[in-house]
Formats: structure tokens, C-alpha cells, sequence
């Protein structure tokens, strides 16, 4: 069916309205997406995790087994007609993340179920959906909101090696949904794409996974090793580490956070030739235990710098806890593997990890990346194949819409 048909068919056509800066929020109406500012979180719903709050879910919300991360460029010709989207994906998002459909089902079988419905019968599986915007969006002038970039989001400088590819690489918006089954995470970014058809179009996207230990230890990585150990855990943490608080940023970024995304490819048959001695050295960790060289716990602190009595480092100089720890910086990980099949060029598993860290400004992941550097030992072992950064808004109250405070500073 044609969308002159559909339109036809939902009386849009016959009245003659269009899709417009004025008409966005009716034409959706027609079409079947609603737009529900009251609409509540269900706390009855099984797995739920609130939408309403102070910051953004996704973001320290207790980490969920699978994630579909998205990056769109839009289409919008108008900053209102941006604003009255993210007004119809903030009720879409409360549905979703209630794990109803994303609008009532029809009985009009003459046209296209609204909600592609592969959700239907699932629980909400904790599902988490975050927002956030990047650099180029400012960069349209047609919105006009040049002078509300925050002059911290940039592009991400090159690293020592990278080989980054433009299939995986920036964005104007992200959205991650992030949930305990994979299903629900790629409905949630599928129909609020569909939703926001001729609005926005897709530029990339990536599914990924996470092992949770039953206990709630920290997950590994497909290297086999700890991935998060260090992560801020107190609230104090979050707001020295995680969270813009006023004065820091723009305004409207007040109470959100900026989002790295890097897409490293793990060359696992190097790893797997490659001895559990090395692999330990390589990390400065036990595999086992997550322990840091010269500890027997996963938390215990450690000195980077201390030396044995020969006079060498006990966490090796090389290694990627060593080199991290130099900067001085901390960040929330919130990293993901993904498997993407096999390299047609080189027969290679293309897997990896889809590195996701949350962190105030952006300088904090740049200072770590650029003390790892040329000397960092996991060089040997993975390639980074994408970049990008989008500054995520704070959390939406009752009432409120995402990114509500960056389009009221219009």
C-alpha cells in the first residue's frame, strides 16, 4: 500500500491536510500515534522500569541482556516540527516501556497494523529507551539552534588506531533500547523509526548482548574479562562523574549527560592464540577473579604506580588498566558485545564490543582514550570501526516532553 492509499484510506488525503510544521501532531492522530502528554508509568506492569524522572532510564537503570543502539539523521525542515516529534515519542516511549503497543490496535483492516506487533504477548523486560542528540543536529540550520550547542559536543578527535568506517560513525539523534529480550529493544527503535516516517532517516544501527551472572557480578566482556569493574556506584559518584549539574553545560542539559559510543572489533582468533599469561598482562587483571595484579579481589584498590622489589610495575606499564588509570578520570561503562557474523574479506568473526560510556563532559573519555594511546597493549587485539557522541537530555517529568528544556530556550 502507497502512503497516498493509507492517507486516503485514514481520510487525511480528503481533507486535505498535510504533514507540516503546524500539523504534525493532528496528521499523527490520524495515523493512528497519539499524542498523550498524561500518560502514566504502570508500575503494575511485570519488569518495568519508570519512564518519569529526573534523568533519562538506560543510563545507571540496572544493566539489561540485549540492546538496539540507532543513530538517524532528520529530515524536519522546522525546529517545531523537530519539537512536536519528540512530544509524539515521549508518549510512544511510556506505552512502550509499559510493554503495551505503541497505540491501541485497530479494527480498520484496510490498513497496516499501526504497532508491527511482534511485541505483543512479552512482558515490558525492563525495557529502557534513551534519547540523545549530536553534533551535526546543530549544525541544520534550517532548526536555528546553532547557538544552543553545548561548545563541549564535538566530534571525538582520531585516535591512535583507529579505523573508523562512515557505516558506523555519528549521527544527528541516538536512541538506545536496551531490555532483557532482544525482541523488545528492536520493536522499540523499529516503531518509533516508523512512527517517524519522513521526519527522520535511519543512518546506522547495532544490536548487541550481555551475559548477566546470576549473582549480579560484573558481566565479561568476549574477551572473557570484567567490563565495568570501576564504575561509579554511589549517588555522590554519579553527579562528580555522570550527571551536568547547573552551571557546567547548557541549560537544557542540566540533570542529563553526554553519550560515547565506540564500536571496536575483538580479532578473537588473535586472542585465542594467545596465552592466559598474556592475556592477563595485557589487562593487568586476573581473568578469574578481576582482581588488579597484586590483589585478590575485583574492588580492591591499587596503586598503578607501585613497583616490586625488583623495581618493576606490578599492574605492567602497558597494560590497559595501567594506562586507563593514568588519567585520572572516571566515566560509567555501560558496554555491550555484539556478533555481526563473519568478515567476508578476511573470514574473521566481526564481533566485539559496542563501548557505551556515560560521563559529564567529554573530555573524560578523551583524556583515557589518549593515555592509552600507541602504548596500549589491547592494541594488539582490537580495532575501533565506529565514533560518535550525542548529549542525552535529562529525564522528563509528568506533564513534560523530551528535550523539553532545549526547545523552550529556542
Amino acid at each position: 500500500m502507497t502512503r497516498r492509499e493509507m492517507l486516503k484510506l485514514t481520510s487525511i488525503g480528503a481533507t486535505g491536510m498535510v504533514i507540516g510544521a503546524s500539523g504534525l501532531g493532528s496528521t499523527m492522530n490520524a495515523l493512528g500515534y497519539e499524542l498523550q502528554p498524561s500518560l502514566d508509568d504502570n508500575q503494575s506492569v511485570k519488569n518495568k522500569i519508570a519512564f518519569y524522572g529526573r534523568h533519562q532510564s538506560g543510563i545507571t537503570s540496572p544493566l539489561q541482556g540485549h540492546i538496539y543502539f540507532a543513530a538517524l539523521d532528520v529530515l524536519v525542515e522546522s525546529k517545531e516540527e523537530l519539537r512536536q516529534l519528540f512530544k509524539l515519542w515521549t508518549s510512544l516511549t511510556v506505552r512502550l516501556m509499559n510493554g503495551e503497543q505503541i497505540v491501541e490496535p485497530s479494527t480498520n483492516g484496510h490498513i497496516p497494523p499501526t504497532d508491527t506487533g511482534e511485541a505483543m504477548g512479552i512482558d515490558a523486560s525492563n525495557l529502557t529507551i534513551t534519547f540523545g542528540v549530536g553534533p551535526s543536529l546543530f549544525d541544520n540550520k534550517n532548526l536555528n539552534i546553532q547557538h544552543l550547542r553545548p561548545k563541549e559536543l564535538m566530534d571525538l578527535p582520531h585516535f591512535p588506531k583507529d579505523q573508523l568506517d562512515e557505516a558506523y560513525n555519528g549521527g544527528d539523534i541516538c536512541i538506545q533500547a536496551c531490555a532483557n529480550d532482544p525482541q523488545i529493544a528492536f520493536h522499540a527503535v523499529r516503531n518509533l523509526v516508523r512512527a517517524a516516517n519522513g521526519k527522520v532517516r535511519s543512518k546506522w544501527s547495532q544490536s548487541g548482548f550481555n551475559a548477566i551472572p546470576r549473582d549480579g557480578s560484573t558481566p565479561r566482556n568476549l574477551f572473557a574479562f570484567k567490563d565495568g569493574t570501576v564504575n561509579p556506584a554511589k549517588n555522590s559518584e554519579y553527579n562528580d562523574s555522570v550527571w551536568i549539574q547547573s552551571g557546567e553545560s547548557k541549560s537544557w542539559l542540566v540533570n542529563g549527560t553526554y553519550l560515547v559510543y565506540r564500536r571496536i572489533q575483538m580479532h578473537l582468533e588473535t586472542w585465542d592464540r594467545t596465552s592466559l599469561h598474556q592475556q592477563e598482562a595485557t589487562f593487568g587483571r586476573y581473568r578469574e577473579s578481576g582482581a588488579a595484579f597484586g590483589k585478590k579481589d575485583e574492588f580492591d584498590d591499587f596503586n598503578e604506580l607501585e613497583k616490586d622489589a625488583n623495581g618493576n610495575y606490578i599492574v605492567p606499564e602497558t597494560s590497559h588498566v595501567h594506562l586507563a588509570r593514568l588519567a585520572k578520570q572516571k566515566i560509567l561503562r555501560r558496554s555491550f558485545s555484539y556478533s555481526s557474523g563473519i568478515m567476508s574479506n578476511t573470514g574473521a568473526y566481526d564481533a566485539g564490543l559496542l563501548f557505551i560510556s556515560f560521563q559529564k563532559h567529554p573530555q573524560q573519555f578523551i583524556d583515557i582514550q589518549n593515555s592509552l594511546g600507541r602504548n596500549d597493549k589491547l592494541n594488539e587485539y582490537i580495532t575501533h570501526r565506529g565514533s560518535a557522541i550525542f548529549a542525552c537530555f535529562p529525564g522528563v517529568e509528568k506533564g513534560s516532553y523530551l528535550g523539553e528544556a532545549l526547545f523552550t530556550n529556542l
